[in-house]
């Protein structure tokens, strides 16, 4: 899941989102393998054939070796199949085996915006081995992303730069940049309903779904075997509800929960943004309390910002931020401070260590690294691709006015980090474009079982996220990870990775209740060898 919030405004995104009675609707005994029956369309015939395959025509990808792309055809409106079309990047990665080929397994890396032809290639090795050998794994840049037909309101990718520059860094703190941050979006509304305002009207979830039901069928799969992470939990779930006798396995992880992303199916103006109503910000502050725990209970040597203890190291935290608060330094601002922890918390290794040693430069009154700029020509960013899906179906206040008091109500909840949540979905309210055949719900369809993953401490999906998934689906089973950061696949577990490649491969669900832990430790050292020290890791215990 993205939300903005990082150093340069509102240009930079990291990929997030942010309960608890365990509540499970398995029918399914803990060890029994899926019996999936005869598919069935929702409207009560067979389903036709699978596609030939050779629908789409597979090469190299240029500039992902191994890999292989081909480009899918599909209607804009699927509602009205002989009208326009719009086109589909996709990439493939072939079984390795040894060993029978199950069939294809679909991956979707969130967002909303997440591009599959890029990040399938760069996620691919933190896939189960025995998924990878016994999969073919093909993921795709979904409608309005990356190199599919996209929402693209800039001519070029400095114009889209320059207009994130001119934002105020992380997000708004006083009137003149609540102003600014709200002209910025507002320009970019406009543009992008002029550019191509019927596509804006396409981009849902739920049209998605139907693109991944078409490429279900190119690829010749009777029954979808799926991988979802963050926001890709709510297209597994919405493709599991519009298409329940097609789905044959589904691992969701790090879980939206689908009523509160349609704020429970209301007409009226929401009380709270989509990333509160998913509890984003208590998440979030949960997970920097465990990182400042963690940090404060080791050294210095693995962690710099340790203060010896931790209330000494949350102490020194709030003092850092109350003095960039009354005075940036060398142009780190408060937000900037606040948005970048944010988005370090996701994946503990490295960023959890590299966040310590920002925190402790500025601290030091000394100016942090910055990464390397990323060398020209520069790639297009996308920014209003995101906005583009998750304002047109997600419900946010569309008062400009009430995100200050917003803002003040997450930071009464869940301190600085709850300051920064609601501005994430400030977009929406003046985005031009409502989705035009949205699906929000029921989400109770009749499936085979569906794995449902999640870290105790995740900073934009919290566990209760998964707790509410697996209520609301009708057959699911929660398999739950101690340990901290955004999604397992980032947040390595070899106890999780060996449930979900039996799950996916054999159809054998963990037994109800299952625990995981997280392979490495916060603040462990990784020897080049592959050696972990395991001194001084393991949960923080909650004050």
């Amino acid at each position: 899941m993205h939300i903005p919030g990082a150093i340069s405004g509102r240009g930079r995104c990291a990929v997030v989102t942010l309960a608890a009675v365990l509540c499970t609707a398995m029918h399914t005994p803990a060890h029994a393998p899926m019996r999936t029956p005869p598919a069935r369309s929702l409207a009560g015939g067979p389903v036709p054939p699978p596609a030939d395959a050779s629908a789409l025509e597979w090469t190299p990808c240029a500039e992902a070796p191994g890999f292989e792309c081909a480009t899918a055809r599909v209607p804009l409106d699927h509602r009205a199949p002989g009208g326009r079309t719009i086109e589909l990047a996709v990439i493939k990665r072939q079984a390795t085996g040894p060993g029978r080929r199950v069939g294809t397994l679909f991956y979707n890396p969130g967002g909303p915006g997440g591009a599959g032809t890029e990040d399938l290639p760069l996620s691919y090795e933190a896939f189960p081995e025995e998924v990878r050998r016994r999969f073919d794994i093909v993921s795709w840049d979904p409608r309005g992303v990356g190199s599919s037909t996209a929402v693209r309101c800039f001519d070029t990718p400095q114009e889209a730069y320059e207009w994130a520059a001119e934002s105020p860094g992380g997000f708004p703190v006083d009137a003149k940049e609540r102003e600014v941050w709200f002209d910025g979006y507002a320009e970019l509304a406009r543009r992008c309903e002029k550019r191509d305002p019927e596509l804006l009207r396409h981009v849902s979830t739920a049209d998605t779904a139907r693109d991944l039901d078409r490429l279900r069928e190119a690829v010749g799969e009777v029954r979808l075997s799926y991988l979802g992470v963050s926001y890709g939990t709510l297209l597994g779930a919405t493709y599991a509800n519009l298409f329940p006798d097609r789905v044959r396995a589904m691992v969701l992880d790090a879980n939206l929960d689908p009523e509160a992303w349609f704020n429970h199916g209301a007409k009226s103006d929401p009380l709270l943004t989509t990333f509160q109503r998913t509890d984003s910000d208590l998440g979030a502050a949960a997970t920097l309390r465990q990182f400042l725990d963690l940090c404060g209970r080791t050294d210095t040597e693995r962690c710099a910002f340790s203060a010896g203890s931790p209330d000494a190291t949350r102490d020194k935290y709030e003092r850092l931020l109350r003095r960039l608060e009354r005075q940036s330094q060398d142009g780190w601002t408060y937000a900037a401070a606040v948005g970048t922890t944010f988005e370090h918390l996701y994946t503990v290794h490295p960023q959890w260590t590299e966040l310590a040693d920002t925190l402790e430069e500025l601290w030091q009154e000394r100016t942090p690294e910055e990464s390397p700029a990323t060398p020209a020509p520069l790639p297009y960013p996308g920014y209003e691709q995101i906005e583009a899906i998750r304002c047109s179906e997600s419900p946010n206040p569309r008062d400009p006015q009430r995100y200050r008091s917003l803002a003040d109500f997450g930071q009464a909840r869940a301190g600085d980090l709850g300051r920064l949540i609601p501005w994430s979905t400030s977009a929406c309210a003046v985005w031009p474009a409502t989705a035009a055949d949205p699906y929000t719900g029921p989400w109770n369809r009749p499936t085979p079982p569906l794995l449902v993953v999640n870290s105790t401490f995740d900073p934009v999906t919290p566990h209760q996220g998964a707790l509410a998934m697996t209520r609301e689906l009708a057959n699911a089973r929660l398999l739950t990870i101690k340990g901290y950061g955004h999604t397992a696949l980032a947040n390595p577990s070899v106890c999780a990775d060996e449930y979900e490649s039996r799950y996916l491969v054999d159809g054998v669900l963990p037994p109800a209740g299952t625990l995981c832990a997280q392979d490495i430790p916060p603040f462990t050292p990784v020897e080049p060898e592959g050696g972990i020290d395991t001194g001084g890791g393991g949960l923080a215990e909650e004050d």
